[in-house]
């Protein structure tokens, strides 16, 4: 059996790029940054992943999640 791999972008978000598989993305988000407690990932948003620039002439970056953990801290991944 041959399984793919979770690290190209199309099957990242195959897998995970819906509202309804939030609880699976927060588990494997836990699961691969080995968070625990206060650390662990809550809850996610998925965003759009083409971010422009707020002033011209800055890079554009692309973002796919933002989480927030226990402690309400919030990071992107």
């Amino acid at each position: 059996m041959k399984f793919v791999d979770v690290k190209n972008d199309i099957v990242f978000h195959k897998i995970f790029g819906n509202e309804k598989k939030k609880v699976i993305l927060i588990s494997f988000l836990n699961a691969v940054l080995g968070l625990e407690g206060q650390d662990r990932v809550k809850d996610v948003t998925l965003l759009n992943p083409f971010q422009l620039p707020r002033i011209a002439g800055e890079k554009s970056s692309i973002i796919d999640v933002k989480a927030t953990d226990e402690k309400g801290s919030t990071f992107i991944v």
